[in-house]
């Protein structure tokens, strides 16, 4: 790959620049970058990406602002950039320069984290957040009633700074008519930032310092420090501001004795910090202050957050949550599902708005309204909010069934054998000792079940070994396929595993791609009519209301609002009639208050 390399003089403007040029230009150099950042040698790319992305944003700077002086980096990266490097950073910052300063600081700014090895990427769970979010994340703290004129704001984990441009940016159009110095007084004593990573931390200084450059000139002082290089989880908190904004790192974090102690209240399993992270911004923000934050959508439904969860509804109930829906190829990683949530501290619960967000580029979002709906009476259990309009009368249906399937006689677990440590057990025919072995496609996307192994790696037996017992099952039960995703037809994809075909081999051995919902003495439900609700458009649709991921978790499956027991009698005598699926339809659609 090879990208035209411009000459170093100073930007002259002589007419307005083609704006979707230079984004085409600096988008098209990006990718340079990162197959340049390919090339390095994995120990010396970090400060190498550190180099290369404060050559650029310095660049910028002289090329935007004349005179400009800018501090020294937080901490100096080792090494040096050839030239190639050297003169690919400069033509990035030229580029940058024909924009927007605003949004060619973001551009440079997130640079540092693109260049990275993804492995380090993920390990630091830092991800580039589009200015659109950054945006938009703000606006909805504007509309929870945030003041920019008096507002201190927090980002504990500010990374490349993109939450404290734009904060700054709206701090200072508040203040437009003040004195500069003032000005510059207000940003320093009102917006902070905490940062593990130094080389992150210095740059967004930097793109802080490019930004309110003429601030300084005209006032004849310096740009405050904005951005405190510290380990987050560790720094003592002081609950003085009115929003604690950003997108936290994600990803599983081992915390030392003393931090799971102290981050105990909202623990649940495992510790992932943007669950701890939302734990912190609680502690810094004052009574009746928000917290704006961009996460993953299991906040809402998983497991491991039913504790935050309950600390949320207790301490910072939502005020609005805005789920996101990106355009291929608008993020340059690949995320989970995401939302913007707005939580303000100290508040009464209630009902909340509930936006669906197409974002169509890196500036550009779309706005749905989706409806309210309020938090559940056990608000450890999942939060059911409408992804779509129509969900919202289904939610509304949903709030007043306390049915779940413990309540038909039913318990959910995933099948238990673990298929790789049992490599030597696999078996391509039937013999003695050799039980079925039950894989995700033996359910079949009509909800059928087929005996048979397909796919690569998948034999059709298992040989069981004495202590294996626990291994088989031996009573009828719903089979769940447990990993879908939002895109696919259909989230909930079950069938019954037939009694008949349990007896002829006297058990089988179910894998762990799949749930089993399994009966707990006698059920209220049988277990075909259970097959056939989970399987239904109505109950899809409320699964993907409650779902934040594309695994099928039993909880969450434990969790899905159903039909009383009684109520199902209708639904039954149509499964056991053998009624085609449009009528079991029409009959559970009732259930749930009619037309979805």
């Amino acid at each position: 790959m090879s990208i035209a390399l411009v000459s170093e003089k100073p930007l002259r403007r002589s007419k307005a620049p083609d704006l979707g040029l230079a984004r085409q230009e600096l988008a098209r150099a990006r990718v340079v970058a990162r197959a340049w950042a390919e090339t390095v040698v994995e120990a010396q790319r970090a400060d190498l990406a550190a180099l290369f992305a404060r050559e650029a944003i310095e660049f910028f700077g002289s090329q935007a602002v004349a005179g400009l002086y800018v501090s020294k980096p937080f901490v100096v990266p080792t090494g040096e950039l050839d030239d190639t490097a050297l003169h690919l950073a400069r033509s990035m910052g030229r580029m940058a320069a024909q924009l927007p300063i605003l949004e060619g600081c973001h551009a440079l700014t997130s640079l540092y984290t693109a260049l990275l090895p993804s492995r380090e990427r993920s390990a630091m769970g830092a991800f580039y957040t589009p200015p659109a979010l950054t945006q938009r994340l703000l606006d909805l703290a504007e509309e929870g009633g945030l003041d920019w004129t008096t507002a201190r704001v927090l980002d504990p984990a500010s990374g490349g700074g993109a939450f404290l441009l734009e904060a700054a940016a709206r701090m200072r159009a508040h203040l437009k008519d003040s004195d500069p110095a003032f000005i510059l007084a207000q940003l320093g004593h009102r917006l902070s930032g905490l940062e593990l990573d130094p080389h992150a931390a210095g740059l967004s200084q930097t793109a802080l310092e490019i930004m309110l450059s003429d601030l300084a000139r005209a006032s004849g002082r310096e740009v405050p420090v904005f951005v405190k290089t510290c380990d987050t989880l560790e720094e003592p908190p002081r609950p003085i501001y009115d929003l604690v904004v950003g997108n936290p790192p994600y990803g599983r974090v081992q915390l030392t004795p003393a931090q799971r102690q102290r981050y105990s209240r909202s623990l649940f399993g495992h510790a992932n910090l943007y669950g701890v992270f939302t734990d912190v911004a609680l502690r810094w923000t004052r009574p009746g202050g928000v917290v704006a934050y961009l996460t993953p959508t299991s906040v809402l439904g998983g497991q491991y957050y039913t504790a935050l969860r309950r600390l949320l509804a207790d301490e910072a109930p939502p005020v609005a949550i805005d789920f996101v829906h990106a355009r291929k190829g608008v993020f340059e990683d690949v995320l989970q599902e995401t939302l913007l949530a707005l939580y303000r501290r100290g508040g009464e619960r209630g009902r909340f708005q509930v936006h669906y967000l197409n974002v169509e580029s890196e500036l550009r979002v779309r706005l749905t309204k989706n409806g309210k709906v309020g938090l559940p009476k056990d608000t450890g259990a999942p939060w059911i909010a409408p992804r779509d309009p129509r969900h919202v009368r289904l939610i509304e249906a949903a709030e007043a069934m306390p049915t779940r399937l413990a309540d038909w006689g039913y318990e959910v677990s995933t099948g238990p054998l673990i298929w790789n440590r049992f490599k030597s057990q696999m078996r391509a025919r039937a013999g003695r000792g050799h039980f079925p072995l039950i894989w995700a496609e033996a359910v079949t996307p009509d909800g059928c079940f087929i005996f048979r192994a397909d796919k690569r790696n998948h034999s059709p037996y298992f040989k069981t070994e004495p202590g294996d017992d626990w291994l088989i099952v031996n009573k009828s039960c719903v089979l769940v396929q447990r990993t879908t995703a939002k895109e696919q037809l259909r989230r909930l994809i079950a069938a019954e595993l037939p009694a008949m075909f349990i007896e002829t081999h006297g058990g089988v051995v179910v894998e762990n791609h799949l749930n089993m919902v399994r009966p707990i003495g006698m059920p209220k439900v049988s277990s075909a009519a259970v097959a056939a609700v989970l399987n239904s458009d109505t109950v899809d649709q409320m699964f993907r209301c409650i779902s934040g991921s594309v695994a099928v978790s039993a909880f969450e499956l434990e969790a899905i609002p159903l039909p009383t027991a009684d109520a199902m009698a209708q639904i039954e005598r149509l499964v056991t009639s053998g009624a085609k699926r449009t009528a079991i339809e029409q009959a559970l659609l009732g259930l749930y208050g009619g037309k979805v």
